[in-house]
Formats: C-alpha cells, structure tokens, sequence
C-alpha cells in the first residue's frame, strides 16, 4: 500500500446515487436532506445500522457543493493550493455493509457472466468516469470466487458464507472493480476523490478529522473512530455516530475500513478542478479514510492513499448520487 505527502492513498468504498433515478425521490433542500428512494441492496433488509441500530443502512444525506482546498487542514497540511469545486451530490451515511452486500452476491452480479451495463455508474458531469467493458475480465469469473475474494485474510475479513454477526459491519476484503459494480448496480456510483475529500473535510471548512470542530481541532481517541493499529476490530458502520460523523452527518469517514473512489491517483491531483476525476490513465486507484489497522495520523481528512485496483485489503465502499 502507498502513501503520499500530498497524495496520500487509502481504500474502502462509499457509493454516490443519482437522484434523476426513476426510483429516487428527493425530500427538499435543506441541511441534512435525504434522499427518499430504496436501493436495490436494502429491498428486503431491515432498518438495522446506526449506533442505535434502528436507521435504514441505506440512507443516503445530501451533500451541499462548494469549493475547498484538496491538500490542507491549517495543522500539518498548508498548501493552498489544489482547490477544487463539486455540484450537489448525495453520499451514504454508512459505509456498505456485509448484508448490502450479500443482496448483490445473491442476486448473480459482479462476475464476468454478469458485469455492470457498460457506461453504469458514470458522474453525470464527467465523461468516460462509467463502466468500460474492458473491465469485465477483471471481475471473478463466478460467484464462487467473488465469495473466495472477500475471504482474503482470516484476522480480518467481515464476509460470512452465511448470515451472522457481521451483517452490520463495512464489507471489505473488496477490489476496485468490485466496489464499482456494487455500486452501479446498486443505482449509485463511486464517489470521486474531490467529492470523498470535501464531505471529510466539511468542504471550505477544512476539517482536521472529519468530526472536528472548530475544524482545526486535532482531538482524536477511540470514541471518535474505529482505529488502533489492528488491536481493536471492525465494528458496525456508525458505532461512533454521531460523537465521530463528518459535517453532514456521514459516519465513519475516519476509520474502520478503508473506502475506494473513482479516481486514478499519481502524484498530484487533475486540475482545474470542477466536477472533476482522473478517469483517463493510470496505475493505481485513490482510497480514503483509515482503517482500524491504523494510526491516528491516517485518519485526517486531507490525507491520500493509492494502490493497485485489484488489491483485497480492510478496504470497502460508500455509495453516492447526484441531483
């Protein structure tokens, strides 16, 4: 896995939705608005997520757009430079969940019989960020080993061959491709790496962690996020909701499993930047977040990581959508 000074890479997955969905409805506009329509993954799952365990593992918030600075928190990251602008978007409050996950295992998808539709899963705004077909070969050719795939190390690994104990946890153990046919199937998206950044940062606010506030605030222990340098587990999405949830009210954007995004990643990010993804070239893919395998340090919202996209790690996903 590699992390960059400004360029620091990370992975887990998060899906975007897009509103224009037929089955989408939205519930007006103001703070903390959610979207009002029914993924295919939460069709026949209970309202179990949350920390209080009573909260649809599908609710997705919106997130007002604006403009930020991709690498700065006004501690340990003071480059003013790599602004970057993003429209209105929708973002899951929870990172997808071994349950969500098991209704698309079920229902035959994410295998090369039966790959995403190609041009699925696009940014409305950014041409060629949708499913290319040249990717099929790089999902499981069944679903016996798309199974095999998320059993990728036993200290680890949240997947159960049947339903348990881990049906609220993040699902991880997933490679890029996979993370992105979940969420295109799921009528959503992979979230760029700008729109991932700005809902950590709490956009022009810059946050330090996602939950900091006033944003500089460089407060952190295990009542805030799920982390500890792989001596503690991972723990069911939004368990340290709402004390540790980002701005607009998504929980564990810090810690627990890493989360991919769309991008391709090198050593600096695509500017200008409005609405904005690196879609065309590269070796690895961006990923976010920290994991509970990590240092305190890692969880900061300016913080980058990259590595190759077929990597199987305490890496997931988060879905969004777009108005």
């Amino acid at each position: 896995m590699m992390s960059l000074a400004r360029s620091h890479l990370a992975v887990g997955v998060v899906c975007f939705w897009l509103v224009s969905s037929p089955a989408c409805k939205r519930t007006g506009r103001s703070h903390g608005e959610t979207w009002g329509g029914i993924a295919p993954s939460c069709k026949a799952l209970a309202a179990t997520c949350g920390p209080s365990r009573n909260e649809d593992c599908c609710k997705s918030l919106r997130v007002p757009g604006g403009t930020f600075k991709r690498g700065y928190d006004g501690v340990d990251f003071l480059d003013p430079g790599d602004t970057a602008t993003v429209s209105d978007f929708y973002l899951d409050r929870y990172e997808v969940t071994v349950g969500r996950f098991r209704a698309f295992v079920n229902a035959g998808f994410g295998t090369q019989a039966h790959p995403p539709v190609e041009g699925s899963g696009a940014h409305p705004r950014i041409a060629g960020s949708g499913w290319s077909s040249r990717w099929n070969a790089r999902l499981p050719a069944t679903t016996a080993a798309l199974k095999a795939g998320l059993e990728c190390y036993a200290a680890y690994q949240t997947w159960t061959e049947a339903p348990g104990s881990n049906e609220n946890k993040p699902v991880n153990c997933l490679d890029w491709y996979t993370a992105f046919a979940f969420c295109a199937w799921d009528g959503g998206r992979l979230p760029t790496e700008a729109e991932w950044s700005y809902a950590a940062a709490g956009g022009s606010e810059q946050r330090y962690f996602p939950w900091s506030n006033p944003p500089a605030a460089t407060t952190i222990d295990d009542s805030y996020a799920v982390y500890c340098g792989g001596t503690c587990r991972i723990a069911s999405v939004g368990s340290r909701s709402p004390k540790g949830d980002g701005k607009w009210g998504q929980a564990d954007l810090g810690g627990n499993v890493w989360e991919w995004t769309l991008d391709f990643a090198g050593g600096s990010y695509p500017m200008p930047c409005r609405d904005c993804a690196a879609v065309t070239a590269g070796t690895y893919r961006a990923f976010r977040s920290g994991s509970n395998d990590d240092i305190p340090a890692t969880l900061r919202s300016a913080v980058r990581h990259v590595y190759y996209p077929d990597y199987h790690g305490v890496v997931g996903a988060r879905c969004a959508r777009t108005p």
